[in-house]
């Protein structure tokens, strides 16, 4: 038995050419966070997520034995990073199907290993929060005591009183990390893994920028230390993100166990699966690369000429000026003199909504550095918000599918007026307990990124086999509870974990949407924390027409390019405006089907007929451009 090695040039010609062409493009000559972030975008898009209960088949594409004890044609066994002997015969062994939840002595069964502890990022000890829940490339089957002893202690260096050796002679110690203030204990694997999971932990912090000052960080650099079962290494940024001396541990252990063949195989098969990669895996000198900023010790000046630009019933825009620092990483931006920041931005504008109608507010701004030291406050704007506009207060569901077995699919459209963050909002469901009938809160889904106004994204079940939509279409492709429900469950859009801002059924109760698809009047403009199913038109099971498309009202221009004029219209409605460079013109009734087309309209003109039409609401979409009028 032996490790199957290649000749060291082999292996990185072999590993580099893993990646997709083009998946990486946009990252050559960025370094340091700015390259953190750009990888961040590519490996979080299009991602697949599957259900937590998929993982022990997956593990028989991703975690097989072909390396150490095994030929690779036959075996079905999995390989455990926590109890693999590489130079012999391992004390026990796995197949998929050895699944368990608890062990008192190794060699029983097996664990599905979060290697970020699920305490790091789940709601609470009830609610697992997707697609972290489900990441294959943090989650690795390992033997179930060994797991279990581990706990939620950091992966780390041992010294002094070892509390546990296993059979691979990986142990738990107490910790002897240079210069890292935490003293309790640590799991220290065998040499051979420190690159696997070190490259693991680097992946987690950036697969998740934008997410991470939400989660369960246990400490920052500043504070006092004490053991614990729950010892994050994260320090609470978004951009570094973990304590620089555990970023040193893990530079070394890269450094020490380069990329095996194993890793290379197993990022191929995740991506396969998950359609996302490891980037590290793909190019662990970037790991140096990102973790190499030398911030000064100097805090930045503060930013300038701080204004509110636009005030609506829900949000506000502000924009100020960037300091002369070099080395600002972002702005944080303070409401009514609290003492945490409401947002965080590293632009120089931003819209803070959530705020309520007919009330005043005050904001200021501080810059930060690479160094994390922030700047003096900015001057302070006041500004208030008007009683009402035509924009809607949230986000909201338009279209909800649930149809035959896995076709379940959500879309949902941002209407406010301004882009909006995703991070902070989720999908929420309730399901019944098989055993009581009882309706429980289940594992939620999270969304991230960012959408536009205007533009709508759709979540679908990976799944589903809808005649008109596919994965490759939807933003988001998960298998998580919330996108397993049938007519009975209750659905819900929430912002910050537990706020409702838009439902599909009754809290608590059995509901009768099965076998339908609901799709949103066209008359509706706001979200609706109280499902009424007045607002919604019921079509037939798997309806999925215009699935991911926006209706002409949903498309209306906000802008001013062109008028339209006279509305209400009799015969001939005028457009005035720099209309020579209008290529089409599209008259298309409120459901948005287009009834006539004109090329070059302009050419000798400028008006278009309607006298043909019969009396009602219509839109005129000149180009990309959408205006409505009315019929008399």
């Amino acid at each position: 038995m032996k490790k199957l090695l290649f000749p060291a040039i082999l292996i990185s010609s072999f590993i580099s050419a893993q990646a997709p062409a083009g998946y990486y493009d946009g990252t050559t000559g960025l370094t340091g966070y700015a390259l953190k972030s750009k990888v961040h975008d590519i490996i979080s898009q299009k991602n697949v997520n599957w259900h937590y209960d998929d993982l022990p088949n997956l593990y028989n594409q991703t975690d097989l034995d072909k390396y150490y004890d095994h030929d690779a044609t036959n075996t079905t066994y999995l390989l455990d990073i926590y109890s693999e002997r590489p130079a012999g015969p391992d004390a026990y062994e796995y197949t998929s199907g050895q699944m368990t939840s608890g062990a008192g002595a190794e060699g029983l069964g097996y664990n599905r290993e979060h290697m970020i502890p699920q305490s790091t990022f789940s709601t609470n000890s009830d609610i697992s929060d997707y697609p972290m829940y489900s990441d294959l490339n943090f989650l690795v089957p390992v033997d179930a005591r060994i797991n279990q002893l581990r706990n939620n202690y950091p992966y780390g260096v041992g010294g002094g009183t070892n509390f546990y050796i296993f059979s691979n002679t990986s142990r738990m110690s107490n910790s002897a990390i240079p210069g890292y203030p935490y003293t309790g204990r640590v799991y220290e694997p065998i040499n051979e893994f420190k690159g696997d999971i070190a490259r693991t932990l680097l992946y987690f912090v950036v697969r998740y920028e934008g997410k991470l000052g939400s989660f369960n960080t246990a400490y920052s650099t500043s504070s006092t230390i004490t053991p614990s079962t729950d010892q994050c290494p994260f320090d609470g940024t978004e951009e570094r993100a973990v304590d620089l001396p555990y970023i040193e541990m893990l530079k070394q252990w890269n450094t020490l166990d380069p990329v095996s063949q194993r890793e290379t195989e197993r990022n191929n098969a995740i991506y396969t699966i998950q359609k996302n990669r490891n980037p590290f895996i793909d190019h662990p000198e970037w790991i140096n690369m990102i973790w190499s900023e030398t911030p000064d010790s100097v805090a930045p000046s503060a930013p300038g000429s701080l204004t509110s630009t636009q005030q609506n019933a829900n949000f506000i825009n502000l924009n100020w000026t960037a300091p002369s620092d070099t080395d600002i990483l972002g702005y944080r931006i303070y409401v009514n003199g609290a003492a945490t920041p409401s947002a965080v931005t590293k632009n120089t504008s931003i819209s803070i909504d959530h705020l309520n109608p007919s009330s005043t507010y005050t904001f200021t701004v501080k810059a930060f550095d690479k160094g994390y030291l922030e700047s003096p406050f900015s001057n302070t704007v006041t500004a208030s918000t008007s009683a009402s506009d035509a924009f809607a207060k949230d986000l909201m569901i338009v279209k909800y599918i649930e149809g035959t077995s896995n076709n379940k699919a959500i879309e949902i459209i941002n209407k406010t007026g301004h882009e909006v963050n995703l991070n902070n909002y989720r999908i929420n469901i309730h399901l019944k307990r098989p055993s009581t009938g009882n309706f429980y809160a289940a594992d939620t889904y999270e969304l991230e990124g960012k959408v536009g106004n205007n533009e709508s994204f759709v979540i679908l079940n990976p799944n589903a086999s809808l005649s008109c939509y596919s994965n490759s279409q939807a933003r988001f492709v998960t298998a998580s509870d919330p996108m397993t429900f049938n007519g009975e469950n209750y659905v819900e859009l929430a912002y910050n974990k537990t706020v409702t801002i838009d439902a599909i059924g009754t809290r608590y109760t059995t509901n009768t949407n099965g076998n339908v698809s609901l799709y949103r009047k066209n008359n509706v403009n706001q979200p609706n924390s109280t499902f009424t199913i007045g607002e919604w038109d019921s079509y037939p099971v798997n309806y999925c027409q215009n699935l991911g498309v926006l209706s002409a009202t949903d498309l209306i221009a906000s802008n001013k390019e062109f008028k339209i004029y006279p509305n209400p219209v009799y015969d001939d409605l005028f457009v005035s405006g720099d209309t020579q460079d209008v290529k089409t013109a599209q008259v298309l009734d409120v459901s948005g089907k287009v009834i006539y087309t004109e090329k070059d309209p302009f050419k000798n003109k400028k008006n278009i007929s309607v006298q043909n039409l019969s009396t009602g609401f219509y839109f005129l979409k000149l180009d990309d451009k959408i205006y409505q009028f009315i019929k008399k």
